[in-house]
Protein backbone atom coordinates (compact mmCIF):
# COMPACT_ATOMS: atom_id res chain seq x y z
CA UNK A 1 0.00 0.00 0.00
CA UNK A 2 1.21 3.44 -0.79
CA UNK A 3 1.45 5.08 2.76
CA UNK A 4 3.03 2.30 4.55
CA UNK A 5 1.70 0.86 7.81
CA UNK A 6 3.31 1.40 10.76
CA UNK A 7 6.11 -1.48 11.39
CA UNK A 8 4.34 -3.64 13.45
CA UNK A 9 7.03 -6.50 12.91
CA UNK A 10 6.41 -9.78 10.43
CA UNK A 11 2.73 -9.25 11.06
CA UNK A 12 2.11 -5.98 9.54
CA UNK A 13 5.02 -6.69 6.73
CA UNK A 14 2.81 -10.05 5.92
CA UNK A 15 -0.42 -7.97 5.32
CA UNK A 16 1.10 -5.26 3.85
CA UNK A 17 2.16 -7.94 0.86
CA UNK A 18 -0.98 -9.17 0.50
CA UNK A 19 -3.45 -5.42 0.25
CA UNK A 20 0.14 -4.73 -2.65
CA UNK A 21 -0.90 -8.42 -4.31
CA UNK A 22 -4.61 -8.17 -4.83
CA UNK A 23 -6.37 -8.01 -7.69
CA UNK A 24 -9.24 -5.67 -6.50
CA UNK A 25 -8.80 -1.67 -6.17
CA UNK A 26 -8.18 -1.43 -2.16
CA UNK A 27 -8.75 2.74 -1.55
CA UNK A 28 -8.81 3.69 1.84
CA UNK A 29 -10.71 7.89 2.50
CA UNK A 30 -11.12 9.87 5.78
CA UNK A 31 -14.02 11.57 6.96
CA UNK A 32 -13.61 14.61 4.35
CA UNK A 33 -13.62 11.73 1.38
CA UNK A 34 -9.48 12.69 1.08
CA UNK A 35 -7.67 9.53 -0.36
CA UNK A 36 -5.21 8.34 2.40
CA UNK A 37 -3.66 5.17 0.86
CA UNK A 38 -4.16 2.81 -2.33
CA UNK A 39 -2.46 -0.33 -3.57
CA UNK A 40 -0.91 -0.98 -7.05
CA UNK A 41 -4.32 -2.70 -8.54
CA UNK A 42 -5.71 0.87 -7.62
CA UNK A 43 -3.03 2.58 -10.48
CA UNK A 44 -3.70 -0.18 -12.89
CA UNK A 45 -7.64 -0.12 -12.92
CA UNK A 46 -7.50 3.81 -12.98
CA UNK A 47 -4.58 4.91 -14.87
CA UNK A 48 -3.11 7.20 -11.58
CA UNK A 49 0.19 7.01 -9.62
CA UNK A 50 -0.24 7.06 -5.93
CA UNK A 51 1.02 10.42 -5.54
CA UNK A 52 -1.54 11.59 -8.33
CA UNK A 53 -4.48 10.30 -5.54
CA UNK A 54 -3.23 10.70 -2.49
CA UNK A 55 -4.90 13.51 -0.55
CA UNK A 56 -7.37 14.05 -3.34
CA UNK A 57 -11.01 13.69 -2.83
CA UNK A 58 -11.94 10.23 -3.75
CA UNK A 59 -14.50 11.51 -6.09
CA UNK A 60 -11.42 12.24 -8.60
CA UNK A 61 -12.45 8.60 -9.86
CA UNK A 62 -16.34 8.83 -10.33
CA UNK A 63 -18.02 10.39 -12.99
CA UNK A 64 -21.54 12.30 -13.07
CA UNK A 65 -23.59 11.76 -11.02
CA UNK A 66 -21.60 10.33 -8.48
CA UNK A 67 -18.90 12.77 -8.44
CA UNK A 68 -21.05 16.19 -7.42
CA UNK A 69 -22.97 13.91 -4.78
CA UNK A 70 -20.35 12.14 -2.95
CA UNK A 71 -19.58 14.27 -0.15
CA UNK A 72 -23.24 14.43 0.87
CA UNK A 73 -23.24 10.58 1.06
CA UNK A 74 -20.65 10.93 3.89
CA UNK A 75 -21.66 13.80 5.47
CA UNK A 76 -25.16 12.33 5.65
CA UNK A 77 -23.73 8.99 6.98
CA UNK A 78 -21.97 11.11 9.66
CA UNK A 79 -25.02 13.21 10.55
CA UNK A 80 -27.69 10.37 10.63
CA UNK A 81 -25.74 6.90 11.13
CA UNK A 82 -27.87 5.80 8.10
CA UNK A 83 -26.26 3.10 5.59
CA UNK A 84 -27.02 3.31 2.18
CA UNK A 85 -23.42 2.42 0.91
CA UNK A 86 -21.43 0.92 4.10
CA UNK A 87 -21.42 -2.96 4.44
CA UNK A 88 -23.34 -3.39 1.16
CA UNK A 89 -21.94 -4.08 -2.79
CA UNK A 90 -23.03 -2.13 -5.62
CA UNK A 91 -22.43 -1.71 -9.33
CA UNK A 92 -21.17 1.85 -10.24
CA UNK A 93 -19.32 3.28 -12.79
CA UNK A 94 -15.70 4.42 -12.45
CA UNK A 95 -13.28 7.32 -14.10
CA UNK A 96 -9.62 6.18 -15.42
CA UNK A 97 -7.27 9.15 -15.89
CA UNK A 98 -8.53 9.24 -19.25
CA UNK A 99 -11.81 9.29 -19.25
CA UNK A 100 -12.63 7.00 -19.68
CA UNK A 101 -15.66 5.31 -18.08
CA UNK A 102 -16.35 1.53 -16.97
CA UNK A 103 -18.37 -0.19 -14.70
CA UNK A 104 -16.95 -1.59 -11.04
CA UNK A 105 -18.13 -3.29 -7.87
CA UNK A 106 -17.97 -1.32 -5.10
CA UNK A 107 -18.01 -2.50 -0.93
CA UNK A 108 -17.56 -0.29 1.71
CA UNK A 109 -16.62 -0.63 4.96
CA UNK A 110 -15.88 1.31 8.02
CA UNK A 111 -12.64 1.58 10.33
CA UNK A 112 -11.12 3.10 13.35
CA UNK A 113 -7.34 3.38 13.56
CA UNK A 114 -5.07 6.10 15.77
CA UNK A 115 -8.48 7.57 16.91
CA UNK A 116 -9.63 8.50 13.22
CA UNK A 117 -12.50 7.22 11.15
CA UNK A 118 -12.10 5.87 7.90
CA UNK A 119 -13.32 4.23 5.18
CA UNK A 120 -12.51 1.62 2.81
CA UNK A 121 -13.45 1.14 -0.69
CA UNK A 122 -12.43 -2.35 -2.45
CA UNK A 123 -13.05 -2.14 -6.12
CA UNK A 124 -13.39 -4.71 -8.95
CA UNK A 125 -13.43 -3.94 -12.40
CA UNK A 126 -16.26 -5.51 -14.10
CA UNK A 127 -15.69 -4.50 -17.70
CA UNK A 128 -14.18 -7.98 -19.06
CA UNK A 129 -17.43 -9.75 -16.90
CA UNK A 130 -19.31 -6.83 -18.89
CA UNK A 131 -17.80 -7.77 -22.77
CA UNK A 132 -18.63 -11.55 -21.79
CA UNK A 133 -22.14 -11.16 -20.99
CA UNK A 134 -23.07 -8.58 -23.67
CA UNK A 135 -21.12 -10.89 -25.80
CA UNK A 136 -23.41 -13.94 -24.67
CA UNK A 137 -26.29 -12.00 -25.10
CA UNK A 138 -25.35 -11.08 -28.65
CA UNK A 139 -24.58 -14.55 -29.19
CA UNK A 140 -27.91 -15.76 -28.09
CA UNK A 141 -29.40 -13.26 -29.77
CA UNK A 142 -27.88 -14.17 -33.73
CA UNK A 143 -28.56 -17.43 -32.47
CA UNK A 144 -32.38 -16.81 -32.15
CA UNK A 145 -32.15 -14.96 -35.41
CA UNK A 146 -30.36 -17.87 -37.38
CA UNK A 147 -33.20 -20.13 -35.86
CA UNK A 148 -35.81 -18.05 -36.63
CA UNK A 149 -34.81 -17.78 -40.56
CA UNK A 150 -34.34 -21.90 -40.42
CA UNK A 151 -37.82 -22.55 -39.27
CA UNK A 152 -39.14 -19.90 -41.48
CA UNK A 153 -37.28 -21.97 -44.23
CA UNK A 154 -38.63 -25.15 -43.64
CA UNK A 155 -42.01 -23.57 -43.79
CA UNK A 156 -41.80 -21.62 -46.65
CA UNK A 157 -40.12 -24.46 -48.30
CA UNK A 158 -43.04 -26.82 -47.65
CA UNK A 159 -45.07 -25.03 -48.50
CA UNK A 160 -43.87 -24.04 -51.80
CA UNK A 161 -43.61 -27.37 -53.31
CA UNK A 162 -47.37 -28.09 -52.54
CA UNK A 163 -48.06 -24.96 -53.93
CA UNK A 164 -46.36 -25.55 -57.40
CA UNK A 165 -48.26 -28.92 -57.18
CA UNK A 166 -51.43 -27.03 -57.30
CA UNK A 167 -50.27 -24.43 -59.68
CA UNK A 168 -48.70 -27.46 -62.03
CA UNK A 169 -52.72 -28.10 -62.20
CA UNK A 170 -54.16 -25.24 -62.55
CA UNK A 171 -51.71 -24.14 -65.08
CA UNK A 172 -52.26 -27.49 -66.74
CA UNK A 173 -55.85 -27.49 -66.91
CA UNK A 174 -56.00 -23.96 -68.46
CA UNK A 175 -53.94 -24.30 -71.39
CA UNK A 176 -56.22 -27.60 -71.64
CA UNK A 177 -58.95 -25.35 -72.03
CA UNK A 178 -57.82 -22.64 -73.86
CA UNK A 179 -57.15 -25.36 -76.56
CA UNK A 180 -61.39 -26.40 -76.33
CA UNK A 181 -62.63 -23.13 -76.68
CA UNK A 182 -63.93 -20.72 -78.90
CA UNK A 183 -64.36 -16.77 -78.82
CA UNK A 184 -61.78 -13.90 -78.48
CA UNK A 185 -62.69 -13.21 -75.10
CA UNK A 186 -62.75 -16.29 -73.43
CA UNK A 187 -59.27 -16.93 -74.40
CA UNK A 188 -58.37 -13.21 -73.18
CA UNK A 189 -59.85 -14.93 -69.69
CA UNK A 190 -57.53 -17.76 -69.93
CA UNK A 191 -54.87 -15.71 -70.42
CA UNK A 192 -54.93 -13.40 -67.67
CA UNK A 193 -55.70 -16.58 -65.21
CA UNK A 194 -52.35 -18.02 -66.63
CA UNK A 195 -50.23 -14.85 -66.02
CA UNK A 196 -51.16 -14.73 -62.71
CA UNK A 197 -51.03 -18.66 -62.33
CA UNK A 198 -47.19 -17.34 -63.99
CA UNK A 199 -46.65 -14.61 -61.13
CA UNK A 200 -47.78 -17.54 -58.53
CA UNK A 201 -44.79 -19.63 -59.47
CA UNK A 202 -42.36 -16.73 -59.50
CA UNK A 203 -43.22 -15.99 -56.07
CA UNK A 204 -42.93 -19.54 -54.68
CA UNK A 205 -39.65 -19.90 -56.90
CA UNK A 206 -37.93 -17.05 -54.31
CA UNK A 207 -39.43 -18.91 -51.40
CA UNK A 208 -37.83 -22.17 -52.55
CA UNK A 209 -34.90 -19.84 -52.91
CA UNK A 210 -35.09 -18.32 -49.36
CA UNK A 211 -35.54 -22.14 -48.16
CA UNK A 212 -32.41 -23.39 -50.17
CA UNK A 213 -34.27 -25.57 -52.08
CA UNK A 214 -33.71 -24.13 -55.54
CA UNK A 215 -32.25 -25.80 -58.63
CA UNK A 216 -29.06 -25.10 -59.03
CA UNK A 217 -26.86 -25.04 -62.25
CA UNK A 218 -23.63 -23.59 -60.83
CA UNK A 219 -20.87 -22.79 -63.40
CA UNK A 220 -17.25 -21.34 -62.77
CA UNK A 221 -17.34 -17.78 -62.97
CA UNK A 222 -15.58 -14.25 -63.54
CA UNK A 223 -17.06 -12.47 -60.56
CA UNK A 224 -16.43 -8.82 -62.06
CA UNK A 225 -17.56 -9.95 -65.37
CA UNK A 226 -20.75 -10.88 -63.70
CA UNK A 227 -21.02 -7.41 -62.02
CA UNK A 228 -20.15 -5.47 -65.17
CA UNK A 229 -22.23 -7.14 -67.30
CA UNK A 230 -25.32 -6.87 -64.40
CA UNK A 231 -24.41 -2.80 -63.48
CA UNK A 232 -24.50 -2.24 -67.43
CA UNK A 233 -28.15 -3.17 -67.76
CA UNK A 234 -28.98 -1.38 -64.33
CA UNK A 235 -27.59 1.77 -65.61
CA UNK A 236 -30.27 2.41 -68.24
CA UNK A 237 -32.95 0.76 -65.55
CA UNK A 238 -32.33 2.85 -62.32
CA UNK A 239 -33.12 6.30 -63.42
CA UNK A 240 -30.92 9.38 -63.82
CA UNK A 241 -31.68 10.52 -59.77
CA UNK A 242 -29.50 7.51 -58.72
CA UNK A 243 -25.41 7.52 -59.36
CA UNK A 244 -24.18 3.88 -60.25
CA UNK A 245 -20.49 3.48 -59.94
CA UNK A 246 -18.11 0.14 -59.36
CA UNK A 247 -15.17 -0.62 -57.66
CA UNK A 248 -13.78 -3.62 -58.71
CA UNK A 249 -10.87 -5.39 -57.56
CA UNK A 250 -7.94 -6.82 -59.91
CA UNK A 251 -6.89 -10.34 -59.72
CA UNK A 252 -10.27 -11.20 -58.30
CA UNK A 253 -11.01 -15.21 -57.08
CA UNK A 254 -13.15 -17.12 -59.39
CA UNK A 255 -16.48 -18.43 -57.82
CA UNK A 256 -19.05 -21.32 -58.72
CA UNK A 257 -22.40 -20.50 -58.71
CA UNK A 258 -25.68 -20.61 -60.60
CA UNK A 259 -25.25 -17.17 -63.11
CA UNK A 260 -28.96 -16.40 -63.36
CA UNK A 261 -29.39 -16.55 -59.61
CA UNK A 262 -26.28 -14.13 -59.06
CA UNK A 263 -27.49 -12.07 -61.85
CA UNK A 264 -30.98 -11.94 -59.98
CA UNK A 265 -29.49 -11.19 -56.33
CA UNK A 266 -27.50 -8.28 -57.70
CA UNK A 267 -30.58 -7.24 -59.38
CA UNK A 268 -32.85 -7.13 -56.08
CA UNK A 269 -30.36 -5.65 -53.69
CA UNK A 270 -29.75 -2.34 -56.71
CA UNK A 271 -33.40 -2.21 -56.86
CA UNK A 272 -33.93 -2.19 -52.69
CA UNK A 273 -30.94 0.50 -52.87
CA UNK A 274 -32.95 2.41 -55.21
CA UNK A 275 -36.20 2.38 -53.57
CA UNK A 276 -34.62 3.69 -50.49
CA UNK A 277 -32.24 6.50 -52.20
CA UNK A 278 -36.36 8.20 -53.45
CA UNK A 279 -35.02 11.63 -53.53
CA UNK A 280 -31.53 10.24 -55.19
CA UNK A 281 -28.44 9.16 -54.30
CA UNK A 282 -25.02 7.19 -54.98
CA UNK A 283 -25.35 3.42 -55.29
CA UNK A 284 -21.61 1.41 -55.34
CA UNK A 285 -21.12 -1.94 -56.16
CA UNK A 286 -17.65 -3.13 -54.67
CA UNK A 287 -15.55 -6.87 -55.17
CA UNK A 288 -12.93 -7.89 -53.14
CA UNK A 289 -10.76 -11.59 -52.42
CA UNK A 290 -11.14 -11.95 -48.65
CA UNK A 291 -9.67 -15.07 -46.03
CA UNK A 292 -12.27 -15.20 -43.50
CA UNK A 293 -10.03 -16.69 -41.00
CA UNK A 294 -8.06 -13.43 -41.07
CA UNK A 295 -11.82 -11.17 -40.54
CA UNK A 296 -13.74 -10.01 -37.55
CA UNK A 297 -16.41 -7.44 -37.53
CA UNK A 298 -19.84 -6.30 -36.27
CA UNK A 299 -21.00 -8.08 -39.16
CA UNK A 300 -21.34 -11.34 -37.93
CA UNK A 301 -20.03 -13.42 -40.55
CA UNK A 302 -20.92 -16.68 -39.87
CA UNK A 303 -19.03 -19.28 -42.42
CA UNK A 304 -16.23 -21.61 -42.31
CA UNK A 305 -12.35 -20.11 -43.03
CA UNK A 306 -11.57 -20.49 -46.35
CA UNK A 307 -11.24 -18.20 -48.81
CA UNK A 308 -14.35 -16.02 -50.33
CA UNK A 309 -15.26 -13.47 -53.15
CA UNK A 310 -17.02 -10.33 -51.39
CA UNK A 311 -19.17 -8.44 -53.65
CA UNK A 312 -20.96 -5.30 -51.17
CA UNK A 313 -24.22 -3.05 -52.44
CA UNK A 314 -23.70 -0.05 -50.50
CA UNK A 315 -26.45 2.93 -50.86
CA UNK A 316 -26.81 6.33 -49.50
CA UNK A 317 -30.58 5.46 -48.90
CA UNK A 318 -32.50 5.93 -45.53
CA UNK A 319 -30.59 3.58 -43.82
CA UNK A 320 -32.47 0.34 -41.18
CA UNK A 321 -32.86 0.91 -37.47
CA UNK A 322 -31.56 -2.46 -35.78
CA UNK A 323 -35.61 -3.84 -35.51
CA UNK A 324 -36.29 -3.80 -39.29
CA UNK A 325 -32.40 -4.92 -39.63
CA UNK A 326 -32.83 -8.18 -38.22
CA UNK A 327 -36.04 -8.90 -39.69
CA UNK A 328 -34.73 -7.91 -42.91
CA UNK A 329 -33.91 -11.50 -44.43
CA UNK A 330 -37.48 -13.13 -43.92
CA UNK A 331 -39.70 -13.82 -46.50
CA UNK A 332 -42.42 -11.51 -46.79
CA UNK A 333 -41.17 -8.76 -44.16
CA UNK A 334 -41.38 -5.24 -45.87
CA UNK A 335 -41.52 -1.68 -45.01
CA UNK A 336 -42.61 -0.68 -48.09
CA UNK A 337 -46.34 0.49 -48.81
CA UNK A 338 -48.52 -2.02 -50.31
CA UNK A 339 -48.39 -2.88 -53.39
CA UNK A 340 -44.79 -1.91 -53.75
CA UNK A 341 -43.01 -4.61 -53.01
CA UNK A 342 -43.69 -8.49 -52.14
CA UNK A 343 -40.68 -8.62 -49.22
CA UNK A 344 -38.69 -11.70 -50.77
CA UNK A 345 -35.83 -10.16 -52.57
CA UNK A 346 -33.96 -10.09 -49.87
CA UNK A 347 -35.05 -13.60 -48.15
CA UNK A 348 -33.85 -14.77 -51.97
CA UNK A 349 -30.56 -13.35 -51.84
CA UNK A 350 -30.21 -14.85 -48.25
CA UNK A 351 -31.33 -18.53 -49.60
CA UNK A 352 -29.07 -18.18 -52.78
CA UNK A 353 -25.88 -17.16 -51.01
CA UNK A 354 -26.64 -19.97 -48.34
CA UNK A 355 -27.46 -22.34 -50.81
CA UNK A 356 -24.05 -21.56 -52.60
CA UNK A 357 -21.94 -21.89 -49.37
CA UNK A 358 -21.67 -18.54 -48.81
CA UNK A 359 -23.50 -15.78 -46.55
CA UNK A 360 -24.50 -12.80 -46.72
CA UNK A 361 -24.44 -9.80 -44.22
CA UNK A 362 -26.29 -6.04 -43.52
CA UNK A 363 -24.63 -3.04 -42.11
CA UNK A 364 -26.56 0.24 -41.88
CA UNK A 365 -27.59 2.40 -39.74
CA UNK A 366 -30.33 4.62 -39.58
CA UNK A 367 -29.96 7.64 -41.73
CA UNK A 368 -26.52 6.39 -43.17
CA UNK A 369 -27.48 3.83 -45.78
CA UNK A 370 -26.36 0.12 -46.37
CA UNK A 371 -24.35 -2.20 -47.21
CA UNK A 372 -24.81 -5.42 -48.09
CA UNK A 373 -22.12 -8.21 -48.43
CA UNK A 374 -22.54 -11.07 -50.30
CA UNK A 375 -19.60 -13.96 -49.64
CA UNK A 376 -19.01 -16.71 -52.03
CA UNK A 377 -16.52 -19.50 -52.04
CA UNK A 378 -13.55 -19.36 -54.17
CA UNK A 379 -13.91 -21.57 -56.81
CA UNK A 380 -10.55 -23.45 -56.40
CA UNK A 381 -10.49 -22.88 -52.67
CA UNK A 382 -6.53 -23.32 -52.81
CA UNK A 383 -4.44 -20.12 -51.39
CA UNK A 384 -1.76 -18.11 -53.41
CA UNK A 385 1.36 -18.73 -51.44
CA UNK A 386 2.23 -14.92 -52.42
CA UNK A 387 -0.88 -14.33 -50.55
CA UNK A 388 -0.11 -16.28 -47.93
CA UNK A 389 3.42 -15.28 -47.13
CA UNK A 390 2.33 -11.64 -46.99
CA UNK A 391 -0.31 -12.45 -44.22
CA UNK A 392 2.78 -12.77 -41.90
CA UNK A 393 3.31 -9.79 -39.89
CA UNK A 394 6.47 -7.39 -40.10
CA UNK A 395 7.85 -5.88 -36.58
CA UNK A 396 7.26 -2.22 -36.21
CA UNK A 397 9.56 0.21 -34.69
CA UNK A 398 7.19 0.39 -31.66
CA UNK A 399 5.11 3.35 -33.05
CA UNK A 400 2.57 4.34 -30.48
CA UNK A 401 -1.54 3.85 -31.95
CA UNK A 402 -4.38 4.99 -30.20
CA UNK A 403 -7.47 3.26 -31.62
CA UNK A 404 -10.66 4.42 -31.29
CA UNK A 405 -13.68 2.11 -31.70
CA UNK A 406 -17.14 1.82 -29.90
CA UNK A 407 -17.31 -1.85 -30.77
CA UNK A 408 -15.73 -3.85 -27.66
CA UNK A 409 -15.21 -7.13 -30.06
CA UNK A 410 -14.10 -4.88 -32.66
CA UNK A 411 -11.48 -3.31 -30.61
CA UNK A 412 -10.25 -6.11 -28.73
CA UNK A 413 -9.16 -7.89 -32.28
CA UNK A 414 -7.43 -4.42 -33.56
CA UNK A 415 -5.43 -4.00 -29.85
CA UNK A 416 -4.81 -7.65 -30.52
CA UNK A 417 -3.69 -7.28 -34.06
CA UNK A 418 -1.30 -3.90 -33.30
CA UNK A 419 0.32 -5.61 -30.69
CA UNK A 420 0.94 -8.58 -33.04
CA UNK A 421 2.25 -6.07 -35.35
CA UNK A 422 4.65 -4.38 -32.62
CA UNK A 423 2.70 -1.31 -31.89
CA UNK A 424 2.36 0.41 -28.29
CA UNK A 425 -1.32 0.70 -28.00
CA UNK A 426 -4.06 3.06 -26.01
CA UNK A 427 -7.51 2.64 -26.78
CA UNK A 428 -10.88 4.93 -26.54
CA UNK A 429 -14.43 3.88 -26.93
CA UNK A 430 -15.88 7.19 -28.40
CA UNK A 431 -14.74 10.85 -29.52
CA UNK A 432 -14.79 12.80 -26.56
CA UNK A 433 -12.61 10.40 -24.53
CA UNK A 434 -10.21 9.82 -27.89
CA UNK A 435 -10.15 13.89 -27.77
CA UNK A 436 -9.51 14.13 -23.91
CA UNK A 437 -6.60 11.46 -24.10
CA UNK A 438 -5.17 13.34 -27.19
CA UNK A 439 -5.34 16.56 -25.00
CA UNK A 440 -3.44 14.65 -21.83
CA UNK A 441 -0.16 15.56 -23.69
CA UNK A 442 0.77 11.52 -23.89
CA UNK A 443 2.45 10.77 -27.07
CA UNK A 444 0.86 9.55 -30.14
CA UNK A 445 1.99 8.26 -33.69
CA UNK A 446 -1.14 7.45 -35.50
CA UNK A 447 -4.87 7.59 -34.99
CA UNK A 448 -6.58 4.64 -35.90
CA UNK A 449 -10.31 5.75 -35.77
CA UNK A 450 -13.99 4.41 -37.15
CA UNK A 451 -15.79 7.04 -38.63
CA UNK A 452 -19.08 6.12 -36.80
CA UNK A 453 -18.80 6.52 -33.16
CA UNK A 454 -21.47 7.13 -30.40
CA UNK A 455 -22.05 10.70 -28.86
CA UNK A 456 -22.17 12.97 -31.88
CA UNK A 457 -18.12 12.81 -32.93
CA UNK A 458 -17.29 10.99 -35.65
CA UNK A 459 -14.14 10.07 -37.04
CA UNK A 460 -13.45 13.10 -38.99
CA UNK A 461 -13.95 15.31 -35.72
CA UNK A 462 -11.43 13.55 -33.84
CA UNK A 463 -8.97 13.50 -37.03
CA UNK A 464 -9.42 17.62 -37.08
CA UNK A 465 -8.88 17.46 -33.49
CA UNK A 466 -5.87 15.41 -33.39
CA UNK A 467 -4.26 17.61 -36.60
CA UNK A 468 -4.87 20.71 -34.48
CA UNK A 469 -3.18 19.26 -31.07
CA UNK A 470 -0.46 17.31 -32.97
CA UNK A 471 0.30 18.60 -37.01
CA UNK A 472 2.29 15.91 -38.13
CA UNK A 473 -0.03 13.07 -36.29
CA UNK A 474 -0.85 10.09 -38.68
CA UNK A 475 -4.49 9.38 -39.40
CA UNK A 476 -5.79 6.06 -40.36
CA UNK A 477 -9.76 5.68 -40.49
CA UNK A 478 -11.85 2.60 -41.26
CA UNK A 479 -15.69 2.18 -42.00
CA UNK A 480 -18.41 -0.85 -42.95
CA UNK A 481 -19.34 1.26 -45.82
CA UNK A 482 -18.15 1.53 -49.05
CA UNK A 483 -15.37 4.61 -50.36
CA UNK A 484 -17.06 5.94 -52.37
CA UNK A 485 -20.09 6.91 -50.56
CA UNK A 486 -17.96 8.23 -47.48
CA UNK A 487 -18.14 12.22 -47.62
CA UNK A 488 -14.49 12.61 -49.53
CA UNK A 489 -14.28 15.71 -49.13
CA UNK A 490 -13.59 15.57 -45.54
CA UNK A 491 -11.04 12.95 -45.86
CA UNK A 492 -8.71 15.62 -46.41
CA UNK A 493 -6.19 12.95 -47.88
CA UNK A 494 -6.61 10.79 -44.86
CA UNK A 495 -6.55 7.21 -45.64
CA UNK A 496 -9.29 5.22 -45.26
CA UNK A 497 -9.45 1.25 -44.76
CA UNK A 498 -12.28 -0.61 -45.27
CA UNK A 499 -13.93 -3.48 -43.10
CA UNK A 500 -13.90 -6.12 -43.06
CA UNK A 501 -10.10 -6.55 -43.60
CA UNK A 502 -7.45 -8.81 -43.39
CA UNK A 503 -4.38 -8.38 -41.01
CA UNK A 504 -2.11 -8.02 -44.21
CA UNK A 505 -4.59 -5.01 -45.09
CA UNK A 506 -4.03 -3.45 -41.98
CA UNK A 507 -0.54 -3.83 -41.73
CA UNK A 508 -0.45 -2.27 -45.38
CA UNK A 509 -2.39 0.25 -44.86
CA UNK A 510 -0.58 1.24 -41.81
CA UNK A 511 2.66 1.19 -43.66
CA UNK A 512 1.31 3.45 -46.02
CA UNK A 513 0.09 5.58 -43.24
CA UNK A 514 3.34 6.10 -41.17
CA UNK A 515 6.07 6.16 -44.53
CA UNK A 516 3.78 8.59 -46.36
CA UNK A 517 3.65 12.43 -45.38
CA UNK A 518 1.92 13.41 -42.65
Amino acid sequence: MQQKLPNGGPKASKLEAILNSAVAAIITIDTSGLIDSINPATERIFGYHADELIGQNVRILMPEPFHNEHDSYISNYLSTGRRKIIGVGREVMGKRKDGTTFPLDLSVSEFVAGGKRYFAGIITNLSDRRRVEEALLESERKLAQAQRLEAIGQLTGGIAHDFNNLLTVITGNLELIEMSVQGEHLHKMLRDAQEAADLAAKLTSRLLAFARRSHLEPEILETNDLVLNVTSMLRRTLGEHISLSTVLSPDLWQVKVDPTQAESSLVNLAINARDAMSKGGKLVVETRNIRMDEVKSGDAIELPHGDYVQISISDTGTGMPAEVRDRAFEPFFTTKTRGHGTGLGLSMVYGFAKQSGGHVTIYSELGYGATINIYLPRANGTMDAAVAADAEPSPRRGETVLVVEDDDGVRDLTVTRLATLGFKIYESSDGASAIRFLESGLKVDLLFSDLMLPGGLTGYDIARKAREIYPGIRILLTSGYAEDLLRTENLGGIKLLRKPYRLADLRSALDAVLNGPP
